[in-house]
């Protein structure tokens, strides 16, 4: 089922997530996924600061990942 928010999603998970990927890389900040992702990603890395045996690196991974995923797949 598509949704009429997302016109270019097609149900295949690696092409959406490379359209979207392609857009963010395209027009920078002024997409709209940009700003969630990188706030994401910096919230990731203060928790990653914070808990013990989680690297900055890998809360910026996980914070940032999540954010796409969920970009791409919101439901």
């Amino acid at each position: 089922m598509t949704d009429s928010r997302r016109p270019n999603d097609t149900g295949d998970f690696v092409h959406d997530a490379r359209q979207e990927l392609a857009g963010m890389l395209a027009d920078g900040l002024d997409h709209p996924s940009t700003k969630p992702v990188l706030v994401w990603g910096a919230l990731g890395a203060v928790a990653g600061a914070m808990l013990p045996f989680v690297s900055v690196g890998l809360g910026l991974a996980a914070g940032a990942g999540y954010k796409f995923y969920k970009r791409v797949r919101p439901d």
